[in-house]
């Protein structure tokens, strides 16, 4: 029964994007099953496998170990303001934030010599991984932007997609969903509107490198993880069957911005002073939304005997279940994944941790997976208000294009978190 409801699950979801597809003529059936398969394989070695579990518990030590480097920074700035045996969210979990920043900034500002840069160019000319008339001028750039475009490129073989969008989609999973946009933004001015679209919502279906250690101070690493890997894909899946197009060959090209030359410590700053901003921000919308719920459930129990967090569990609860979550845990499940929609990942996050914590939740380990999977992307309401700003900072007439289709590109990006977590439901043991 598991298995059938949860294929049934992804039928639905799949059936939702194609409600909404611009033209369900053109979808390219063959990509979207690939791409499918891939996340299955994916979870299935993240999840159940013990080369996946090697992987990740690899990959939560180097987080677990940055975090304690950074908990030195803030506890020499904030350590007197911190109680003993007291968990603070803002120094715990936001400070964080600036140190994995800089090391952002230290990756971006790291170049290959240019010998090695000789080598691996004919490397990939021979392996036809690059044409021999292209140029390989990528591998010339930092040493982050080299990983990007790499990954980029190896997508665009399965996804059907232009490097450009391949390119989006992993730069967007390390560099956030605003700052992408700074490296395209020579692209910007020539993109039409299905293009900018399928960016957009890469950019709202992943994460940001920078808050990846946050996200695993509140949730288990191993599904932190697998969302990433997961999302990469859904995006693309839920891009091409709401907005399918084909790119052109002479169309394809991937202009990305260098760094503007700065030196060494000139950079560190300036990533230091941006991951403070964002961990400011974050706490900012943090304190405006979780008062604004508060209120709001007060309201909806004085007017109808029941708060605004039950009444979106009840809203949510069919599509939870259909990704997997028994229909006892459905409801609560259903009211952290509205949270998340109209707030956003980090009070959903939260309010999971505590309720697990304080035994509000009892949800069983396959639940939390599932929900821990839908909570770690950018789908929300204020998403479209930072992505449509970003690039109207860059591009005020394709900021104006972003703002009107900005519920489509939610609605989008929401059913890429359900794709995720349906597969993890399948998935998960």
């Amino acid at each position: 029964m598991k298995y059938l409801i949860g294929i049934a699950g992804i039928i639905v979801i799949l059936a939702l994007a194609l409600l909404v597809s611009n033209n369900r003529k053109k979808v390219r059936y063959p990509y979207i099953f690939i791409m499918l398969g891939l996340q299955f394989l994916l979870a299935f070695l993240l999840l159940n496998t013990t080369g996946g579990s090697t992987l990740i518990g690899g990959i939560a030590s180097i987080f677990d170990n940055l975090l304690k480097y950074a908990a030195e920074g803030a506890n020499f700035v904030f350590g007197g303001l911190l109680n003993e045996n007291k968990f603070s969210f803002f120094i715990m979990v936001l400070m964080p934030i600036v140190f994995i920043s800089a090391l952002i900034g230290i990756m971006q500002y790291i170049h290959l010599p240019s010998r090695v840069i000789i080598i691996l160019s004919a490397l990939l000319r021979k392996i036809g991984l690059i044409k021999s008339n292209e140029s390989a001028s990528f591998l010339g750039q930092s040493f982050l932007t080299m990983i990007i475009k790499g990954i980029g490129i190896l997508l665009s073989k399965v996804n059907g997609m232009g490097k450009l969008e391949s390119y989006n989609a992993v730069a967007s999973a390390i560099l956030g969903q605003s700052e992408v946009f700074i490296s395209v933004k020579k692209s910007l001015g020539f993109l039409p509107q299905h293009r900018l679209y399928t960016l957009c919502t890469s950019a709202m279906s992943t994460i940001s490198m920078s808050i990846v250690g946050a996200y695993m101070t509140l949730l288990d690493p191993v599904y932190v993880v697998t969302a990433i890997v997961l999302n990469l894909f859904g995006g693309f899946i839920i891009a091409s069957m709401i907005n399918p197009y084909r790119v052109d060959p002479e169309e394809d090209v991937l202009e990305v911005v260098a760094e503007e030359k700065q030196s060494f410590f000139e950079m560190l700053g300036e990533y230091i002073l941006d991951g403070f901003k964002v961990a400011i921000i974050v706490g900012a919308m943090l304190v405006g939304f979780i008062a604004i719920i508060a209120m709001i459930n007060a309201i909806f129990s004085y007017l109808f005997g029941i708060s605004f967090q039950d009444f979106l569990g009840y809203v949510f609860s069919p599509l939870a279940f259909l990704v997997g979550i028994p229909w006892d845990e459905a409801v609560s499940a259903g009211s952290l994944m509205g949270t998340k929609l109209v707030s956003n990942e980090f009070v959903a996050m939260d309010q999971l941790k505590q309720g697990i914590d304080n035994g509000t939740f009892l949800f069983s380990e396959h639940t939390k997976a599932i929900i821990s999977v839908f909570l770690v992307s950018f789908a929300n309401f204020s998403s479209i208000g930072i992505i449509s700003g970003a690039i109207k900072a860059l591009n005020p007439q394709q900021g104006n294009v972003a703002s009107r289709f900005g519920l489509k590109l939610l609605y989008g990006a929401t059913l890429v978190s359900f794709l995720s977590a349906a597969v993890v439901g399948l998935i998960h043991h």
